[in-house]
This record gives C-alpha cells, sequence and structure tokens, in this order.
C-alpha cells in the first residue's frame, strides 16, 4: 500500500503534492491543471479547476497497481466534498472510525470532515476509477452574495454555515443514474478557451444542485424504488441509451420489456424514476429533441426529418412538436435560416 498525504492549501496544491506521490507531468490549458502519469504506481489522469468563490473541481481517471491510501490532513484546507463515482469503486472513512464505506459505481456522497480529523480515502489496486468531485470552502463561499443557502434543508445549512470546522458530516447516496449523463457531458466538452471554462462551471453548479436535491430526497425519506434494484437500474439506463442513440427504431413498451426481461411495470417505474416519463413519453421525448436538432444541423426538410427519427405521421408530429417547443417545426425552420443568416452576416 501506498500512503499519500494532503496537507495542501487548495485544490491546485493537492495535485501538486499528488504528482510528488506518482510522478508524471503537470500541464495547464485554459485554467484546467492536468497531471498525466504512467509508470510502476499506476496510469491515468487527474485534472483540477478553481472557480470563483472558493468552487473547484478534481477529476480522478486512474488505474493504480498498488493500493493508494489518500490521507487528507484538513489543516490548510477542507472544503466540502460532493463526489460522484462513474467507474470502479473506492473507501471512505473518517480517522476515528474502524470501518470503510464503500462508493460504488455510480453512487455519490458528501463528506467535509473536521480540523484536526484526518479523512481517509482508499483506492484500491486493479481497478479503474473515475471520480468527479467538487468541493466548496465555505469561508469563501460565504461571501457569495446570492449563495441561497436558507434554502438549503437543516442538515447541510449547518454544514455550510460552520465555517470554523467543527464537524465532521457524511451522507452516502444510493444510486444516481441521472447524475451519469451529466458528469459525462463535463467530461466530453469539446468548447475551447474561455467559453469552456463557463460551460464547465455551468455545468458543476447543475452538478451541486443534484447533489443536494438528492441529499434532500433522503431527508424527506424519498428512498429508491424498492422493487427495483440497482443492476435493474442499470438495464434500464442501457436501454434508455440505446433509444438516444438510434430514436429511429420501432421502440415500444413490448419490444423493450421483452429485450431487456424486465416486466413491463418495472420498466415503467425504472423510467419515471430515472428520466420522471413513462416509456412512451421517454421516446418521444427522445425523438422530439432529436428532430430539433436535425433542423438545426441539417437541411433535410420536415417530412425526411419525421421519418429520419421514427415518426410514421407528419400531422401527429407536427402536433406534439407545437405542444412541446410552442411553435410548428415550420415556424421553428424558419427561425433556424433567421438566426443563421444573420450569423453569417
Amino acid at each position: 500500500m501506498i500512503e499519500v498525504t494532503l496537507n495542501a492549501k487548495s485544490t491546485q496544491g493537492a495535485l501538486k503534492l499528488m504528482k510528488s506521490y506518482f510522478g508524471g507531468e503537470i500541464t495547464e490549458r485554459w485554467g484546467e491543471y492536468t497531471l498525466t502519469f504512467n509508470n510502476d504506481i499506476g496510469k491515468g489522469c487527474i485534472r483540477c479547476i478553481t472557480f470563483d468563490w472558493g468552487v473547484s473541481l478534481l477529476e480522478i481517471d486512474a488505474l493504480f497497481f498498488e493500493d493508494i491510501l489518500i490521507v487528507s490532513r484538513n489543516e490548510h484546507f477542507n472544503p466540502i466534498r460532493f463526489s460522484y463515482c462513474s467507474q470502479g469503486c473506492y473507501k471512505n472513512r473518517f480517522e476515528n472510525e474502524t470501518d470503510f464505506h464503500t462508493v460504488e459505481q455510480f453512487h455519490s456522497s458528501i463528506i467535509v470532515s473536521k480540523i484536526g480529523l484526518k479523512l481517509y480515502t482508499l483506492f484500491p489496486k486493479e481497478v479503474h476509477i473515475v471520480i468527479n468531485d467538487i468541493r466548496i470552502v465555505r469561508t469563501e463561499f460565504l461571501k457569495k452574495r446570492n449563495n441561497q443557502l436558507s434554502a438549503l434543508n437543516e442538515n447541510l445549512y449547518r454544514v455550510f454555515v460552520d465555517d470554523k470546522d467543527e464537524t465532521a458530516f457524511a451522507y452516502y447516496s444510493p444510486i444516481h443514474l441521472r447524475m451519469e449523463d451529466y458528469v459525462k457531458t463535463l467530461r466530453d466538452l469539446k468548447t475551447e478557451g474561455m467559453a469552456r471554462m463557463l460551460q464547465i462551471e455551468g455545468e458543476v453548479y447543475h452538478l451541486l444542485s443534484m447533489h443536494i436535491a438528492r441529499h434532500d430526497k433522503y431527508q424527506n425519506n424519498e428512498p429508491l424504488p424498492n422493487s427495483l434494484s440497482n443492476e435493474e437500474l442499470k438495464l434500464i439506463r442501457r436501454h434508455a441509451k440505446k433509444i438516444v442513440d438510434d430514436p429511429s427504431l420501432g421502440y415500444n413498451l413490448d419490444q423493450i420489456s421483452r429485450d431487456s426481461g424486465l416486466s413491463q411495470a418495472k420498466l415503467q417505474e425504472g423510467f419515471k424514476f430515472l428520466y420522471a416519463r413513462t416509456v412512451t413519453e421517454y421516446i418521444r421525448h427522445v425523438r422530439l429533441e432529436a428532430a430539433r436538432d436535425l433542423m438545426n444541423t441539417t437541411d433535410l426538410n420536415i417530412s425526411q426529418i419525421v421519418y429520419t427519427i421514427g415518426f410514421t405521421s407528419r400531422s401527429y408530429f407536427s402536433k406534439i412538436f407545437k405542444e412541446k417547443y410552442e411553435m410548428t417545426p415550420h415556424e421553428f425552420r424558419k427561425q433556424v435560416v433567421v438566426i443563421n443568416e444573420k450569423t453569417e452576416s
């Protein structure tokens, strides 16, 4: 086991300390600092970005060849950590605890220690881990005039206003598949420069709101559906992704039930939980979004688009398109043309 002691004053400082243990090189571009390493200890990359008001993002995408124990001493830098595990698993515990808590794939956590109490994080060897870790320094965040702390539930409010770091707090969420879609969007951004930084910051705040909303559900005793297991929810998400990847296929509840091996009742419950829509509503939503994208990016006419995305009736498509976007497909296409002409001129 390799023990890595971190006692930095910032997320960027923690990245520099990691380099002293893991080796590799740190590069910087548009305010993103990335540590890349490939040696006997492990291979992968760790990147960090710091925003205003004490908010920063640390992302780990790595495979270690030895067990790695991260010891966070929290003497100079003790942020609230909103973490999400996209791949693999890892473990956490406070210094005064004997047992680790395992954070599985697609699970999240909210953790903050208190001054003088070490936080241990264990990355098991030979496990590819991908972690999104949003960190908030309370003394800085409290200066933000529109931080809206009063809207937090009582437990999280106490954590945020504890600027003297006197209380340890740990919340481990059950599976949260919807968050993975947003984390993936954040990882896959292709923009550059200032636009990229603004997009990343916007996605970070979106993810924070999802962490807080999930904790609110926990506080209000709104657990996951009892009839669905984690594996069943993952299976439902895979079939939902198939619909997004190719919305033109003839999807329906019967066919998805046969392909997935799940009952129609479980499918409906899972889609409502993950996407707040029935199966039919989700299929229709994805097709309409695909139609809108095609109107924005191609020269296909409306009829061609209708059949490309899997609808068979142009009149039905026009009806539900107007219900969703408050304009007809023809009006939307005219709007796109006008915007493109202004951009070109």
